[in-house]
């Protein structure tokens, strides 16, 4: 059913048009006269129609509840899909603008008290799963300044060692876990139930939309295919409504950042708003990850860029989120708000201790030193607590591995490039600023090798560059601190901090090796890339001779 369905609309999609023998009556004619070849994904008009079965063709969809039942005979609750008028003139606000239209289209039309917000990628798992969010809601010593309930994102498909880190233990679980027992979890963008009211002001300081039947107290009295309640809906779906308005300033979800997600749960908390995670055993929601090395930095240069504005905003979470949730939560954020940061001291381990090696210039205190026993501990203790923080969540020493990795290539390239974005952003200078949809399709071939656990490049992206260029730096440095040890007749005393650090970035960039010489499949580094990176690398080690 399924297939014959997808095939139907693929061809519909292909032909640019629906037959007359799909339609079934002139409301449905009229309704589909609109889609035109004017009509795109960013420039077309609103859509409602209310039908009394599921159609999926439809820009507004919704499921009569009156005239369809399950098989105990319960009614169904109501499907409504919205499709917002888009104009090439009018700035949408990416995914926070659409997350504002369907919170004023649904107080037309229902005006519910709780509202549930996942991504498109995301499915149910537990049925009880409102029902645990319900107790939180309905605890009497929590419900008035409780904001919202946050699941953790758990995924599907994933590697078996999850060789991108795409489940981000950190962001989705252990950091949680945490700030649950301060002011509240953040929101990250899915799996989160929030009170209604959580989006017009503070518990004790509301702020009143501009039409009354959006405020959350409103009852709704007319049935959803009224046409007075369809008309108000066109209205608040209009791609001009928020125009003078306090929509994404003090009214819903926050625009001024490209992670929408951080954002909003970080200015509800500082308006008095607090928030629990909620952890069952059975997940309560399953997603997708990114299964492709690209996709993975495009979404972590697109969090980049987001986190920076966040910093460079009145609401940096030291000079003014620590005044209004504290000093935790306020580092809580800020540890958040600092990854692009991380970029630097990344990108400077990456390459100038190998460098130095090669010009046998020695940076780091020799063995047996009081300062080279510190930078071991240091050393030592950062990656021993996240270990540790790893074991304790339940994973394995491989899956740390694998995400310590990943944390590494994330900071060094792809959040070195949102720095970069960022920077000529403000600077006035055009670039790509602007939200990229993280690409999760499943290519059949992709979808192998991710189970293989290989690396996958396939395209030439700067963003690799500075990857496959540490890679190869890190590897002639190494060797020739083998053989520079070697000749000396065994004096390592002096280099073994240098080494170590080097060797450690060797171990790190296997798959970046095996990419680069060991691989032909659709996946590996394309030639051209492995020249580039070569070349530069080379160009690099050359410059550090003569120092």
């Amino acid at each position: 059913m399924y297939e014959k369905m997808k095939r139907r609309v693929e061809n519909i999609c292909e032909k640019g048009k629906v037959e007359d023998e799909l339609l079934n009556g002139e409301e449905e004619r009229m309704t589909f006269n609109q889609w035109t070849k004017s009509f795109t994904p960013q420039n077309h008009p609103t859509v409602i129609k209310v039908y009394y079965y599921l159609f999926l063709l439809m820009n507004f969809v919704v499921l009569d509840s009156s005239k369809n039942k399950d098989i105990s005979g319960d009614l169904l609750p109501n499907l409504i899909y919205v499709s917002r008028q888009k104009s090439v003139n009018s700035h949408h606000n990416f995914k926070t603008g659409a997350l504002n239209t369907l919170l004023r289209v649904s107080a037309t039309m229902t005006n519910a008290p709780i509202i549930l917000t996942l991504d498109c990628d995301t499915y149910s798992n537990d049925p009880q799963t409102p029902a645990r969010a319900l107790c939180y809601f309905l605890d009497p010593k929590l419900e008035k300044n409780l904001g919202y309930i946050q699941f953790p994102q758990r995924f599907r498909g994933v590697s078996k060692h999850d060789i991108y880190g795409g489940e981000l233990k950190h962001l989705f679980l252990i950091n949680p876990l945490g700030m649950d027992g301060l002011l509240g979890p953040n929101y990250v963008g899915a799996g989160c139930f929030f009170v209604r009211r959580v989006f017009f002001g503070g518990p004790y300081s509301y702020e009143a939309p501009e039409l009354s039947q959006l405020s959350p107290s409103h009852v709704v009295e007319r049935p959803i295919q009224s046409q007075e309640v369809l008309d108000l809906a066109y209205l608040v779906a209009s791609c001009d409504y928020e125009n003078n308005t306090k929509w994404g300033l003090k009214l819903g979800f926050k625009y001024g950042s490209l992670v929408e997600d951080y954002f909003t749960g970080y200015r509800l908390q500082l308006e008095g708003w607090r928030s629990v995670f909620c952890n069952p055993k059975r997940a309560a929601f399953h997603g997708d990850v990114p299964i492709t090395l690209l996709s993975v930095m495009n979404q972590t240069k697109r969090w980049g860029i987001g986190l920076l504005e966040v910093n460079f905003s009145k609401y940096n979470p030291i000079t003014y989120g620590v005044r209004f949730i504290g000093l935790l939560m306020g580092l809580s954020y800020a540890n958040y708000a600092s990854w692009p940061f991380w970029s630097i001291p990344v990108i400077v381990y990456s390459f100038l201790p190998q460098l130095a090696l090669i010009s046998a210039t020695q940076i780091f205190p020799k063995v047996g030193d009081a300062w080279f026993v510190i930078y071991i501990l240091l050393f030592l203790g950062a990656y021993g607590q996240n270990l540790v923080d790893f074991i304790l969540a339940g994973e394995t020493f491989r899956r740390w591995w694998n995400d310590q990795r990943m944390w590494s290539i994330r900071a060094g390239c792809s959040l070195l490039f949102g720095f970069i974005e960022f920077t000529l952003k403000s600077l006035g200078i055009n670039s790509n600023l602007g939200f990229n949809v993280t690409s999760k399709a499943m290519d059949e071939e992709q979808t192998k090798r991710y189970k293989q656990e290989l690396f996958e490049f396939g395209v030439f992206s700067p963003m690799f560059v500075p990857l496959t260029t540490a890679a190869i730096v890190n590897l002639a440095s190494f060797a020739g601190g083998v053989i520079r040890i070697l000749k000396s007749g065994g004096a390592w005393e002096h280099l073994f901090a240098q080494m170590l650090v080097a060797g450690f970035g060797v171990v790190n960039c296997w798959p970046v090796y095996e990419a680069m010489a060991l691989r032909n499949d659709g996946g590996k580094l394309p030639p051209e890339l492995t020249f580039f990176s070569v070349s530069l690398a080379l160009l690099l080690c050359s410059f550090a001779t003569f120092f």
